[in-house]
């Protein structure tokens, strides 16, 4: 059991913590102000090799593993949790393309995945099926050597705006098992999107429903078998619970050095912030509750790189925790700075508001605590 980074580790949060610094700290207000989606910004990210970070390098995949993704995103989160996020789920669906897709989708999708020349989005929330994923109601039928899609997505990050859509529609019965997977193109008859959502947070990517009205998809966008779709899906959520937690850990990290700076200078009774007593404590809990969840989550990336037996329900922990806690720790922060921490001049109240919503995506909280109990509870 080791502890530290190893040296390509290291190079890898430097490289990604220069980036960040460099191409997303300073713009980062801006882009969350005005809605600004950071095409060219990804694409120089990209570049680095951060849009397929999992995916082997047989197309230009990174070929890295879950600990070294959990290590990049907490970097880039520190600066944009918003972008951070969304440059996770691209890799997401880029994942699914190059784990279940054959020889040639592979050839056909990835290089422009991982050049951002296009742009992925993930959809598997419906109006009717958020946490019970599996009653999803998209229907694709089959049509000759095409699939008839009826049906709609929503919340879907990248929509309108990715070209590639990787889609979890019902090819059979009900349940899990009547669930496949189709890559959607932009441009294809029958797809269309509903208008751009006006969210809390995470405004430096756009989110918009997807709908399908008889968007005829050929068979050989299918990813997997008929049926597999369930487990495909659940198989990404795995490893975007992950990165949905590091990306909890860069912006809780990012509003405690905040913190710690700001109450070095602030003074209030006569004396700086920092020498108050009751607020050093709050500085450690938060601190270790940072160092708790890090570790959480990085037990569970060496457990799905290792394919452990638990790694499913200690990603789940690990989402749960990091991601409640980096929200606490964001709202601590925020408490700390006082008036200060509600004005938009301070990155303190745009990080809170990207963060709050990682305790709802890749899977609720609750639906991690069910995971969790179902397993504990297993005779």
């Amino acid at each position: 059991m080791d502890f530290d980074l190893t040296e390509d580790q290291r190079a890898i949060q430097d490289l990604a913590r220069g980036f960040a610094a460099d191409h997303m700290a300073p713009f980062a207000a801006d882009w969350d102000e005005n809605q600004i989606f950071p095409v060219e910004t990804l694409r120089k990210a990209a570049e680095l090799g951060f849009a397929g970070l999992y995916c082997r390098d047989q197309f230009g995949g990174t070929g890295l593993g879950r600990l070294d993704a959990a290590i990049l995103f907490e970097e880039l989160s520190a600066a944009c949790p918003s972008t951070a996020a969304y440059l996770s789920i691209h890799n997401m669906a880029a994942w699914m393309i190059d784990t279940f897709g054959n020889e040639e989708q592979r050839a056909k999708w990835l290089p422009d995945l991982f050049s951002m020349a296009h742009f992925a989005s993930y959809c598997l929330t419906e109006p009717g099926a958020g946490s019970d994923a599996a009653s999803l109601r998209t229907k694709a039928e089959r049509d000759g050597d095409h699939y008839v899609l009826n049906g709609s997505k929503a919340f879907i990050s990248g929509g309108g705006t990715s070209d590639i859509y990787v889609v979890m529609v019902r090819t059979g019965g009900p349940g899990p098992k009547g669930i496949s997977c189709l890559v959607v193109e932009k441009g294809t008859p029958g797809l269309s999107f509903g208008k751009k959502e006006r969210k809390m947070g995470w405004n430096s990517q756009p989110t918009a429903p997807v709908t399908f009205e008889d968007c005829r998809v050929p068979v050989a966008n299918r990813l997997g078998a008929e049926g597999d779709g369930f487990k495909i899906a659940m198989k990404g959520l795995d490893g975007g619970r992950l990165n949905i937690a590091s990306c909890s850990l860069g912006g809780a990290r990012a509003c405690l050095e905040a913190a710690k700076a700001h109450m070095d200078v602030r003074q209030q009774f006569g004396k700086k912030l920092n020498e108050f007593q009751a607020l050093q404590f709050k500085l450690a809990d938060m601190a270790t509750e940072l160092d708790a969840a890090r570790l959480m989550v990085h037990r569970g990336a060496v457990a799905l790189d290792a394919g452990h037996a638990e790694a499913t329900t200690w990603c789940a922990m690990a989402k749960r925790f990091a991601t409640d806690a980096g929200f606490q720790i964001a709202n601590d922060a925020l408490q700390l700075h006082g008036g200060y921490g509600y004005i938009r001049e301070y990155p303190v109240e745009r990080i809170l508001r990207d963060l709050r919503v990682h305790q709802i995506l890749e899977g609720t909280n609750e639906i991690m605590r069910v995971i969790i109990a179902r397993r504990l509870l297993q005779p």
